[in-house]
């Protein structure tokens, strides 16, 4: 099919890209430059990924920092690696001592797995020193950077937001780092922090060790001490990033690529096994959007049923994408809209980043601190504000996502990936909570289904299920479409607010090896060619 069953674009403000010699597509544009540095000093994908990695935590620190996590898939001479640096909960934490899990304050910080991701990434496939590829993050931090708008925007959210809730002492931290003046920095004006260029470089300088066995784990500990955390300085020295296989599906004649849980990949697989079994060829486009939009809720019900650790699931993941249990799911699908599960969108805070080398290397990154800036807890001299993924467990003693110390729990952010017979490959990831899994599969079918070029499919307008029925669409999606899927029995919603659809980052490389790019119009998108 070529035609476009969205009949809209937001082509006045982005168009598609090309290049052979290598592509950086992220939602700020001094972090796209940061990346195309590294390609243009000799680094490979995988340089140009952290380098623009540890620059977002400066650059866009509203929605990722130090004190985070990172999940990756990496595509290196050929073949596949996924990585997972999500971090456990503290040893020291009881479920029982705890009646809720709050979104500010130390209950909900993880062990932080960012730094050791960027470590493990260069250890293993990067071609350039630590010290170059942090260069362009220390330079932003030392030197300060002009705020981006969007960036701008959620700052000031964030700081309303603290200024109303967070009034222990130990938030205060918070304020001197990210309002250093009063008052949160505004779009076009000058932010930096010397604190942030130090611990960056000394994270450069040590390969990392200082973060979780040196100097800096120590001050991280101290400020938990005196403030009533529960991180351990055997929570930091034991945790190491883990390189996992990724999971998955065949869709439309390609192999798509997620990561096994503890991330919520899985949910998006199971999607697109579902609608791998339905013939769209000669469907409506209305039918074609009931059919993702059903099948989201299948696979959230399930995801959501049993994502965790995988240590501690009932059964194994790769049991809820084989054939048999896929066609069992498609056959659940009315014409009619069906309520399957209560959802659960909480907002993210979220930066997703995609990389490529003139040698076919590709990265899919994603990097968190989870509903803005995290816990609201920074180290006091660092920068490093820790994140609040801990909100993700589960207090239900029954489930197996339920909390335990030593456990990581269900994580929100996703890399994708796909791959062709032909050579061709899409490195995608679409930002933003429980969006993630819903934004790849419209992703996928306006590229596969639909044929669009990479930024059409990130134009194109979005859709997101919440829970039930209820199914909230951009203002700029069609009429006839909205009412048509309103007749099968979707409460649709129309909102204004681009930003709980996502932003997106694609990479395409065609089997004749040029590239082609698309980034999100809806944020500070940018993408740089080489």
């Amino acid at each position: 099919m070529t035609f476009d069953p969205l009949h809209y674009h937001y082509k006045s403000k982005r168009t598609v890209s090309y290049s052979c010699n290598g592509m950086v597509a992220t939602c700020h544009p001094l972090a796209t430059q940061a990346g195309l540095d590294m390609l243009k000093r000799g680094g490979n994908a995988i340089d140009a990924a952290v380098a623009t990695a540890t620059a977002l935590t400066v650059l866009e620190p509203t929605s990722n920092g130090i004190g985070g996590d990172a999940f990756a898939l990496v595509d290196y001479d050929g073949s596949i690696y996924g990585l997972n640096a999500s971090g456990p909960a503290p040893m020291a934490i009881s479920a029982d001592a705890i009646d809720s899990i709050p979104r500010f304050g130390w209950p909900a910080v993880t062990v932080p797995g960012a730094p050791a991701a960027w470590i493990a990434l260069i250890d293993r496939f990067g071609s350039l020193p630590l010290k170059v590829v942090f260069e362009p993050a220390i330079r932003y931090a030392r030197e300060g950077h002009p705020i981006a708008p969007l960036v701008g925007y959620y700052w000031k959210k964030a700081f309303e937001t603290f200024t109303h809730t967070c009034s222990d002492p130990y938030h205060q931290h918070w304020f001197d780092t990210f309002a250093p003046h009063g008052n949160p920095p505004k779009a076009g004006q000058i932010w930096k922090s010397e604190a942030h260029a130090r611990t960056l470089q000394e994270i450069a300088e040590t390969n990392g060790d200082s973060f979780y066995r040196g100097n800096l784990a120590q001050q991280i500990l101290s400020f938990a001490q005196k403030t009533g955390g529960l991180l351990s300085q055997e929570d930091l020295c034991q945790f190491y990033p883990e390189w996992v296989q990724p999971l998955s599906v065949q869709y439309r004649g390609f192999t798509v690529y997620e990561l096994p849980p503890n991330g919520q990949g899985l949910i998006a697989l199971i999607a697109l096994g579902i609608l791998s079994n339905l013939c769209i060829s000669h469907r409506q486009p209305e039918q074609i959007l009931h059919h993702q939009i059903e099948s989201i809720k299948i696979a959230f019900r399930e995801g959501l049923r049993h994502i965790t650790d995988p240590k501690f699931m009932h059964m194994e993941p790769k049991q809820l994408i084989q054939e048999d249990q896929l066609r069992c799911f498609m056959a659940e699908i009315m014409n009619h809209a069906v309520s399957r599960v209560e959802g659960d969108p909480m907002d993210g805070g979220t930066v997703y980043l995609t990389t490529a080398d003139r040698h076919g290397n590709m990265v899919s990154y994603i990097q968190s601190n989870y509903m803005g800036f995290g816990s609201g807890l920074v180290v006091p001299n660092t920068g490093i504000a820790l994140h609040n993924r801990g909100c993700n467990f589960s207090l239900d003693r029954s489930h197996p996502n339920f909390l335990v110390s030593g456990k990581r729990p269900y994580h929100t952010i996703i890399p994708g990936f796909m791959k062709a017979v032909d050579g061709t490959k899409v490195s995608f990831g679409v930002m933003g909570g429980f969006m993630q899994p819903q934004g790849h599969i419209q992703i996928i079918g306006n590229l596969l289904d639909h044929c669009l070029n990479p930024q059409d499919a990130l134009n194109a307008p979005r859709w997101m299920w919440t829970r039930k029925n209820r199914v909230l669409v951009e203002k700029e999606f069609p009429a006839a479409l909205r009412s048509s899927l309103s007749k099968m029995g979707h409460e649709i919603e129309i909102t204004e607010s681009n930003g709980v659809f996502g932003r997106g980052q694609i990479i395409w490389r065609d089997r004749n090896a040029v590239y082609c790019g698309g980034t999100e119009p809806r944020a500070d998108g940018s993408i740089a060619v080489w």
